[in-house]
């Protein structure tokens, strides 16, 4: 499994190496001197990358038919890529979440940010989830088990292999593997105080978005004694979290029933279910049918899954951040709130907002921006990688 014995280099063009000596954690396709002997290295196998001057830059995952052709896994050689590597990554990104938080539920690793490209972690107590999106990774995924295993000692260890990127790598969608021991299932978890459940093994990415951990604290403050609507509820993560911070009326919306599911027995657990009630829709449709009733709330939550998934996509995507704004808006009271969010990190932060800005207007509304925020400390930023900070999220008081 350990690319130990003779391993590749791969040398850039000239003026190829220019981001990498920098810090920039990929290099693409076409700043790679693509030899035949290049273009015949297995995907995922380690290599040493080297400029056009020969000087060594360290060692990467390589693969040839990708358009991220390299992702640098360290200034060494790629024959100090053992299990030792993975066991050092892994504590290093266990000490930051140890001082991070009191409890072992977060993600454990955000791919580049925590040195370990195209790979997630996410940690439910003694429940592991590993998710796969790249060729090194996956190469080297029986070593990652291990030494997850040897790190964290969980009762149990789930590969996903499904995730929307991994053909762009050349990857199969797989269905998740429980390498380890057998998963509650459901499985529960602790935030804020609260407890939820998540399905590690069908439930969307790893079956819970621990991004969002401050932005419901945040959002249930503001709903202490009002009416709030959460919209894409998944599996109940804002709704509850109003709820227990004292929301008069919480309805919860999304189009999966098995998520809903999960949020009413949320509900129970956590005493919430005579507040909270969770109904089966489309969002889009059901907010058109709502801003035609009388049915208004002092909070409105807007989380929708990535609408620009790819570049292409971007015209379309900014579109439907502007209809859902617009929808949202016209369901929110005088002086309540709205909170938007996105998670496409194909869209900036600026067309984010100002798309968000002309549908609120097209409502009707005027507001005031009083929070702009992303996802947690769990998914640290690496500072030359801007899509590692996908998550967005606006909150506004409505005039």
């Amino acid at each position: 499994m350990t690319d130990t014995v003779s391993i590749p280099r791969i040398r850039l063009k000239p003026g190829g190496d220019r981001r990498a000596r920098y810090g920039y954690p990929w290099v693409y396709s076409n700043e790679i001197d693509m030899t035949p002997a290049a273009k015949a290295i297995a995907p995922g196998t380690v290599v040493d990358i080297s400029g056009d001057d020969g000087r060594a830059l360290g060692s990467a995952y390589f693969n040839p038919h990708s358009l991220i052709g390299g992702r640098i896994l360290a200034k060494s050689s790629g024959d100090t890529i053992t299990i030792a590597f993975y066991i050092d990554r892994l504590r290093a990104a266990l000490a930051l979440r140890d001082r991070l938080f009191d409890s072992p539920f977060y993600r454990l690793v955000h791919a580049e940010a925590d040195g370990l490209p195209g790979l997630v972690i996410d940690r439910f107590g003694d429940t592991v989830v590993i998710q796969i999106n790249a060729a090194g990774p996956e190469r080297h995924a029986a070593l990652i088990r291990d030494a997850v295993d040897t790190v964290l000692a969980p009762a149990a260890i789930i590969l996903r292999r499904d995730g929307t990127t991994r053909p762009l790598e050349g990857l199969p969608i797989e269905e998740p593997q429980v390498v380890k021991g057998t998963p509650a299932d459901p499985v529960a978890l602790t935030e804020n105080g609260h407890t939820y459940y998540a399905d590690v093994l069908s439930g969307q990415k790893t079956g819970w978005f621990f991004d969002h951990r401050d932005n419901r604290a945040f959002m249930a403050r503001l709903g202490k004694g009002l009416s709030v609507l959460d919209v894409y509820t998944h599996t109940g993560g804002f709704a509850i979290a109003a709820a227990a911070a004292g929301a008069a009326a919480v309805l919860g919306l999304d189009r999966s029933e098995p998520a809903l599911d999960l949020a009413r027995r949320a509900a129970v657990s956590n005493g919430l279910d005579a507040t909270c009630r969770f109904e089966r829709g489309e969002a889009f449709e059901t907010l058109e049918k709502m801003t035609n009733s009388d049915e208004r709330f002092g909070v409105v939550i807007a989380d929708p899954p990535a609408f620009v998934k790819s570049r292409k996509d971007l015209k379309s995507g900014l579109k439907g951040y502007r209809k859902l704004a617009r929808l949202a808006a016209a369901l929110v009271n005088p002086g309540g709130f709205l909170m938007m969010a996105s998670c496409s990190h194909n869209a900036s932060l600026e067309d984010f907002a100002s798309e968000v800005a002309r549908g609120i207007g097209a409502a009707g509304r005027s507001a005031k921006l009083i929070r702009t925020s992303g996802a947690g400390p769990d998914h640290p930023v690496h500072p030359l990688l801007p899509e590692t900070a996908y998550l967005k999220a606006l909150a506004y008081q409505l005039d």
